[in-house]
């Protein structure tokens, strides 16, 4: 007689869908990195790096760094960090295509978890070919990832092989939200002994260990690149690169105005309005 339990055991393995298959990790520019497979994108279409206005520098650092990971030479670990809509995310995809343009062989894969990331590790260690694995818009539920991530980074048993590099975007440069750092000033005034020095009573927490935890993570980044709200002429400059580029006439004040009701001058809320204006126009921007 079969165990029953073993017959469950069989049935369910016949009903289980298959492992997905991984895309050619040598062929596609772009993947997503889903189910422990590398599935290519669809349609991987940077904007070119002269449509990313007032961030120079940033495009200079970054391309040069990535440049090097493609050759096979060292290559920093990248923190892109600051205001919302300023282009950070832009960039990196920007940057790996223009490293691709001139023939590195590199390719981007996103990442949506930090829990994926010594799977795909060990997925790419072998393969010849270099990869900067984005994490956009990182953030943290508490210590323990930030020490994750910065084991990973740096030091730990499963660090990531030579052709690897991270390339993580977040709107804070130490990756400490504002409310965890709010509350734990805020609860560094009331721990007994607080502003005697050493004179804590044994045995307290520290409010500040979960921030220095990831303040030591910010450390591990070797390349660190801000990005800073945009002025009023910035944010024109922005729309004009795009109207030139597209072919499409706007009116400068009603550009401001766009800007002024979303609250917010960015790379993001002036392509915004590009779309505005190719829709009206009845043009596509594909």
């Amino acid at each position: 007689m079969v165990d029953p339990l073993e017959r469950i055991a069989a049935a369910l393995d016949r009903i289980a869908p298959p492992p997905p298959a991984s895309d050619d990790a040598l062929r596609h520019p772009a993947y997503v990195w889903r189910d422990d497979a590398l599935v290519a994108v669809r349609a991987f279409a940077p904007l070119p790096l002269d449509l990313l206005i007032r961030v120079d520098r940033q495009k200079a650092a970054l391309v040069d760094n990535l440049r090097r990971l493609a050759g096979g030479a060292a290559a920093q670990d990248v923190l892109l960090w600051g205001a919302r809509g300023t282009g950070k995310s832009a960039l990196v995809k920007a940057a790996v295509g223009a490293v691709q343009a001139d023939g590195g062989t590199i390719a981007l894969v996103e990442v949506k978890s930090l829990a994926a990331l010594p799977h795909l590790f060990a997925r790419l260690a072998s393969v010849p070919r270099a990869f900067a694995l984005f994490l956009d818009d990182l953030g943290f539920d508490g210590p323990a990832e930030a020490r994750t991530l910065r084991s990973l980074l740096e030091g730990g048993a499963e660090a990531r092989p030579a052709n690897v590099r991270l390339i993580v975007t977040a709107n804070r440069r130490h990756l400490v939200p504002r409310d965890i750092a709010e509350q734990s000033v805020a609860a560094a005034g009331s721990l007994p002994g607080a502003g005697h020095g050493n004179g804590a009573e044994p045995g307290a927490i520290n409010p500040r260990d979960s921030i220095d935890d990831q303040l030591a993570l910010a450390d591990r980044f070797g390349l660190s690149l801000g990005f800073h709200a945009l002025d009023q002429d910035g944010y024109c400059a922005i729309v004009a690169a795009y109207a030139e580029r597209y072919d499409l006439e706007f009116d400068a004040a009603e550009a401001i105005n766009w800007a002024t009701r979303r609250g917010s001058r960015s790379g993001r809320v002036a392509w915004q309005y590009v779309i505005e204006l190719a829709g009206r126009a009845g043009r596509s921007l594909g």
